[in-house]
């Protein structure tokens, strides 16, 4: 009896395994299926053409060249950023496209006078001072046009800050020595690194001066050590903030740790009247379904120090190649393609959310959305927020883009990019280009974002990688699951 009841179990465990194996395989087979009806041979041939003609031809660096050399740094606000638009939208119409400009009021904030220097410290040589190389944020305010002086304390932490209390930050400047950790962007998270060090540029000046401080520093958010400072965006607090670079945050940070140090620091942007910027909204018209839409975007707006060559010219460029590929191509989507290059991302997105105002009732027709803003350099694949079953249905897309290694499909649980985070907290299945990041945050937001700091063939593609998705999402049978 009991070698027929151990029999009858093991029979049962084996018809249960082959159960499940059979309603695993045959959902695979059901996946696999849902792709095969949504990409017909055709589609993949067209795919195949578009990624071929998008790796042999630098349109994109050819317009990321003219963005960044011969408009240059382009702020909100600026006669750069409306210039930006102006040529943007022009290059767009060139291509066939129905083209607008579409307003919203963005900031207009201007650098002036950066200079600082350590006039007390100890053991310091009777009439020495040490210079401090560092950059206002945007968002800061002035300091006194001969600048201010005060002693300076150090802190890794917010944490940290509130232990001192008022009494010890008060009339004080303060800096805020968070470290990027070099090592997770040598293991490809540096988006991870930036976002430990980045909280305290955004909201450390705030939490200074509501203590009393008269200042605020943060070592610069990057990962190269060049004596080079990294702007960018800190929420206004009524107080000069600034980045001190790596090596000065440090110098400050050992001299401190000996005795009382004192700062003179003149730092002396202005806050000007808002402007009108403008969001390039440039559609080709789907042939099937003209209502649906599938945007291809980046960024068009930058910091001022550098040119916003990789940051992010090279987002807007390729968006622009994906339009100008299928028009070479002579390829007509079946849903329409729309590029956008927004205005204001880097200080507080007002284009972004005029547009998620302003299209609101139609998110239910954007099929996809698509952002690179991360850099040119080569592409791994696409940072996702769709649902599992949208991803098995784009399972052709990786096998297109093999040949150039960008196959990852990573999920995540935020927004792949700022500007289309309004669409995606929508329900619109976002992606965003998944780029090797290892290099990035050497050059973002510094004088180094530069023409050279791109490769040519590198961001080909890049553009290979964002037109084939586009093309797969507005041709593809069905649209995305959400």
């Amino acid at each position: 009896m009991t070698r027929l009841f151990r029999s009858s179990i093991t029979l049962q465990i084996a018809f249960l395994v082959l159960s499940l194996f059979a309603v695993a395989q045959a959902a695979a087979q059901t996946q696999a299926s849902a792709a095969d009806q949504n990409f017909s041979s055709l589609l993949l041939q067209q795919l195949s053409a578009i990624k071929a003609a998008a790796l042999n031809d630098d349109y994109a660096y050819r317009q990321v060249a003219y963005l960044s050399e011969n408009i240059g740094g382009r702020p909100s606000g600026s006669p750069q950023a409306h210039a930006a638009a102006e040529y943007v939208a022009g290059e767009l119409r060139k291509l066939g496209l129905e083209v607008r400009l579409e307003p919203a009021t963005v900031p207009h904030w201007v650098r002036g006078a950066e200079t600082a220097a350590l006039v007390e410290y100890p053991s310091m040589v009777p009439g020495a001072t040490q210079k401090i190389v560092l950059t206002a944020l945007g968002g800061s305010s002035s300091t006194p046009a001969d600048g201010l002086t005060a002693d300076v304390v150090t802190v890794s932490t917010f944490d940290e800050l509130a232990a001192l209390g008022r009494d010890k930050v008060a009339g004080k400047i303060v800096l805020f020595n968070e470290i990027f950790d070099k090592q997770k962007a040598a293991a490809g998270l540096a988006f991870a690194a930036y976002g430990e060090a980045v909280r305290y540029r955004g909201a450390g000046p705030k939490a200074a001066a509501d203590l009393g401080a008269v200042a605020c520093l943060v070592r610069s958010v990057g990962n190269a050590d060049y004596r080079l400072p990294h702007t960018g965006f800190s929420y206004p607090a009524g107080i000069p903030a600034g980045a001190v670079t790596a090596e000065d945050a440090d110098l400050i940070v050992h001299l401190t740790a000996q005795g009382k140090v004192r700062m003179h620091l003149t730092l002396t942007p202005q806050k000007l009247p808002d402007e009108t910027g403008y969001n390039v909204i440039a559609d080709l018209k789907g042939s099937e379904h003209p209502e649906q839409i599938v945007v291809v975007s980046g960024h068009l707006d930058s910091w001022d120090l550098g040119t916003g060559a990789i940051d992010d010219g090279a987002g807007v460029v390729i968006a622009m190649e994906t339009a100008e590929i299928l028009q070479r191509l002579h390829l007509r989507p079946a849903r329409t393609l729309r590029v956008i290059a927004w205005m204001d991302e880097e200080t507080g997105g007002a284009g972004s959310k005029a547009y998620t105002t302003e299209y609101a009732a139609a998110m239910v027709h954007h099929v996809a959305a698509i952002e690179s803003d991360a850099g040119a350099a080569h592409p791994l694949g696409f940072e996702t927020k769709v649902s599992p079953a949208a991803t098995e249905t784009l399972r052709p897309v990786q096998s297109v883009l093999q040949s150039i290694g960008a196959t990852v499909l990573q999920a995540s649980t935020y927004p792949p990019g700022a500007d289309i985070a309004g669409m995606s907290e929508a329900g619109v299945p976002a992606f965003g280009v998944l780029q090797d990041g290892r290099s990035y945050f050497n050059y973002h937001h510094t004088a180094a974002d530069t023409l050279d700091k791109i490769v040519p063939s590198e961001l080909r593609e890049n553009a290979a990688a964002m037109a084939v998705l586009a093309y797969a999402l507005t041709n593809m049978k069905e649209p995305l699951p959400r």
